[in-house]
């Protein structure tokens, strides 16, 4: 099976669950129409608390909330994402909420062509659930590095790599931690809802900690700015969890294992 047919079967999963998602209580949809930011800790932490005059593009931004996010903290923002029902949601809630924000549907390996108009922007902002969908990273980073103008920031903040290398319970370690290429599983159901009536195959790729770093100056041709682990996950989208004060852990692995991390790069 070539990319192509990967990334149509991983849409159609995606097309499901951008549908599903803004009605869950994962989502928390009434508070975040509220005015409540879906940011985490992590990543709010390590932007800046005012992004007025910034112009941000937010890749694989699902249905919007946290492009929107950003746009309430002033920031002119541009969302990508490969689902069209994703980016209808995310485009009705920017009309509805009166945010300063864009939304283009499309493959994140297209993005230049797609966001000719756009770029560059001031900021290049990626959030959990992304580089694992991505086959090739080298080229994710050529693509993505003209997006961002000199002097101009990516932060991408990310479900570990070590945490893909488990299986779905954490009983045991079933994957490697290098790509080795297409890992295929069958859904059932979503980490926003696991009893939801969703399946299909879906296609992602474990990529190491020095892979990512490398799309970055290599590929993109930037200069990495920090890296940060973190031993929680704000969000309880795993099996076997129990509670940390920060968010969640694994059961069994508490402190043991990092769970997120965070990665700052510059365009010199």
């Amino acid at each position: 099976m070539n990319y192509q047919e990967q990334f149509a079967a991983n849409k159609a999963v995606w097309e499901q669950r951008a549908a599903l998602h803004p009605e869950t209580e994962f989502y928390q949809q009434d508070a975040f129409m509220q005015g409540q930011t879906s940011l985490q800790s992590i990543e709010l932490s390590l932007l800046e608390a005012d992004l007025s005059g910034k112009r941000v593009l937010h890749l694989q931004c699902h249905f919007g909330q946290d492009s929107l996010s950003l746009a309430r903290m002033g920031a002119e923002v541009v969302g990508l994402d490969l689902s069209e029902t994703a980016i209808a949601k995310a485009q009705s809630l920017a009309k509805a909420l009166n945010l300063n924000a864009r939304f283009y549907q499309g493959n994140v390996l297209d993005a230049q062509e797609i966001l000719a108009q756009e770029a560059p922007f001031d900021l290049i902002f990626c959030s959990y659930g992304v580089v694992y969908w991505l086959p090739d990273l080298l080229q994710w980073g050529q693509e993505i590095g003209p997006l961002l103008k000199k002097s101009g920031e990516f932060m991408l903040v990310e479900f570990h790599p070590i945490v893909w290398m488990f299986d779905d319970n954490f009983s045991y370690i079933q994957y490697s931690y290098f790509d080795q290429g297409a890992i295929e599983t069958e859904e059932e159901g979503s980490y926003a809802k696991r009893e939801a009536e969703i399946s299909g195959k879906s296609y992602g790729w474990n990529h190491s900690l020095s892979e990512m770093t490398a799309a970055l100056t290599e590929g993109a041709g930037w200069q990495l700015s920090y890296l940060k682990e973190y031993k929680f996950s704000p969000y309880n989208c795993f099996n076997n969890t129990v509670a940390h004060p920060k968010g969640y852990q694994i059961k069994g692995l508490e402190d043991k294992i990092p769970m997120v991390f965070a990665l700052g790069a510059k365009r010199p």
